[in-house]
């Protein structure tokens, strides 16, 4: 009963912060968070795990179970996870969603939700191909929204790579370190037994499906594809110190996926500008994308300091009615300030 009365009392402070954060969200970012709030009280059917989650047996033939790679990922286990999954959907619709757009964000959702279905498959495809053991292509059900959280969080890398999340006495955390810290605190939630063995699978292949989207494929609205800036390659993940070793590799798979026609090769393009500069270099997807993106930042920060400067308006127009109805009384050689009402100063003139 203690609970139940916590939780009443605490039900508005509940709302209120729910409506601020899904306020100003788009309609797919509702109908997704809505989504999973339904499919969780299907989640206690005892057999949704294999007929709605990913079960890797049954997606290849002879079953052929198609729908489940787009069904998988509104069914948790847990209420937390619902409410976690719910809670980073309304942070990407704050963050990602203006920059974007929603069919942007919508077309992300199911891009990196699919890949991830297919990778986990895959991967114990593979498994089981080395152990034969049955029961990691039946007992194996891959459901949630792990792989997107973790996609999301490349997202957020590409976006904002520099703001600061959390500062440690061992330095600053930023956005740019988020997804390694992603995957490397699913590893020891799964070695400790906290969660199972699917989640690590769906946060690396969500990482990766995510980064390969936005690096390579994603259309922007100047008609350049992907984004071939410097501060997201692949070896942008990981530490400086062992980023050149892992460019080397990186490197040397995106040339075997660009002769197998996976991937396009980076076309640079030079033009010659009118401009007094003489010649520009103009590198698509690289220079053009990566300006856009900050001009929209700068003009987000800047509206939300617009916010708050017309909300100090009004006391600043307070304070300089106060010293237009303040009057100096010179006394000998000091000086009184009296506060005076329109009232008073007509008195004071008809005397």
């Amino acid at each position: 009963m203690s609970v139940l009365n916590k939780v009443r009392k605490n039900l508005p402070h509940i709302k209120q912060n729910t409506e601020l954060l899904f306020n100003n969200t788009g309609l797919c970012i509702k109908i997704i968070s809505c989504t999973l709030s339904v499919c969780y009280f299907f989640s206690f059917w005892s057999k949704s795990s294999t007929v709605f989650g990913v079960t890797p047996g049954y997606l290849f033939p002879p079953s052929f179970w198609l729908w489940t790679p787009f069904t998988f990922c509104f069914f948790e286990t847990h209420l937390w996870q619902v409410l976690l999954d719910i809670a980073m959907v309304a942070v990407c619709g704050k963050l990602i969603e203006p920059l974007w757009g929603e069919l942007q964000v919508l077309v992300f959702f199911a891009i990196v939700n699919v890949g991830v279905a297919l990778a986990c498959a895959v991967f114990y495809y593979v498994l089981y191909m080395c152990t034969w053991d049955p029961e990691l292509l039946f007992s194996v059900h891959v459901r949630g929204l792990a792989g997107y959280l973790a996609g999301v969080t490349v997202a957020v890398k590409q976006i904002m790579p520099d703001s600061t999340v959390l500062d440690t006495p061992a330095g600053r955390i930023t956005n740019r370190n988020v997804p390694l810290y992603t995957i490397f605190i699913a590893l020891v939630l799964w070695f400790i037994g906290f969660v199972d063995g699917t989640k690590p699978t769906m946060v690396i292949s969500g990482v990766l499906m995510s980064w390969t989207y936005l690096r390579f494929y994603q259309r922007h609205t100047n008609g350049t594809r992907g984004d071939m800036a410097d501060n997201f390659t692949f070896a942008s993940f990981f530490p400086v110190i062992v980023q050149p070793p892992i460019s080397v590799l990186s490197n040397s798979v995106y040339s075997i996926f660009v002769k197998a026609g996976i991937c396009r090769k980076t076309v640079r393009r030079v033009d010659i500008a009118s401009a007094p500069t003489g010649i520009t270099v103009a590198l698509p997807g690289i220079r053009s994308h990566d300006m856009d993106r900050r001009k929209l930042l700068a003009l987000k920060a800047l509206n939300s300091r617009l916010v708050d400067t017309n909300k100090d308006a009004p006391r600043m127009d307070n304070i300089e009615s106060e010293r237009r109805d303040s009057v100096v009384i010179s006394i000998g050689d000091s000086e009184q300030t009296s506060k005076l009402s329109p009232a008073n100063m007509v008195s004071n003139k008809t005397t």
